[in-house]
């Protein structure tokens, strides 16, 4: 049964790998608005913020890795609900191939596809002055975090994509996720922001993730950020794929 999940899932992922190499603008697309922003924050409005950092580019970075995914993510949620209207599930549904295997195929595609665009990403950013001193094993630890970040939105993603009732509605869950590092310590420290703000700030997932891949970044101590911003991916990885999961069978039943 394991071997057949595995085979199905590397078949099935082989499917929707195809579609983004026949359509690259879609990790285009995911890329560009990130570094738009990265671009207004730096050579626009970065003069006016003190963010405690020689480079805002610097300081700037991790912030933006997280909204590449969080933007990212959507088009999960849009293949998923082409998938859905246009019949595609029924017809694996005859096959004799393990069922999870479909999501799980999605779910891979946009993991590959999230990890190219946040290298044009930093590759961009290297473009404009981002330097690291960052050992082999903290860049390791940043493409783990952002890996792992990546798989929770992706299974949080798969709800809307299973239950939109349009293709709109099927993207539009994102918005929220991409506005959210801006309250948060991506952008200026959370010191400058009024009481309630920099509560909510200091207590929500972006901020301990975006702190760590910071730190990695500089070759700083992590300290207990790292255990914070794993426990977040981990709860929200759990509690997306369960809750997907459960949708998806009845769904197909």
């Amino acid at each position: 049964m394991t071997t057949h999940f595995f085979g199905d899932t590397a078949v099935l992922t082989g499917r929707s790998l195809r579609h983004i190499l026949r359509s690259p603008d879609t990790i285009i697309t995911t890329a560009l608005m990130p570094i738009a922003f990265m671009l207004l924050f730096v050579y626009v409005l970065g003069g006016a913020i003190n963010s405690g950092s020689d480079s805002y580019v610097q300081y700037l970075l991790p912030g933006i890795l997280l909204i590449t995914v969080a933007s990212g993510i959507s088009y999960t949620a849009y293949r998923l609900f082409l998938d859905m209207k246009g019949g595609i599930f029924e017809r694996f549904q005859s096959m004799p191939i393990a069922r999870s295997s479909v999501l799980w195929a999605h779910v891979l595609t946009s993991l590959v596809a999230n990890m190219v665009a946040v290298v044009v990403v930093v590759l961009v950013a290297l473009a404009m002055g981002f330097r690291s001193g960052a050992s082999v094993l903290a860049w390791l630890g940043v493409a783990g975090i952002v890996a792992l970040f990546t798989l929770a939105l992706t299974w949080l993603a798969v709800i809307p994509g299973l239950t939109a009732k349009t293709v709109d509605g099927a993207g539009a869950f994102s918005y929220p996720l991409i506005l959210l590092p801006f309250i948060s310590s991506a952008f200026v420290p959370t010191a400058t922001m009024p009481g309630p703000v920099r509560w909510f700030a200091e207590n929500q997932p972006v901020t301990s993730i975006v702190n760590t891949i910071r730190d990695l970044f500089t070759d700083q101590p992590v300290g207990s950020s790292i255990w914070v911003a794993l426990a977040w991916c981990v709860g929200i990885l759990v509690l997306a794929y369960a809750v997907s999961m459960r949708v998806y069978r009845s769904r197909i039943s």
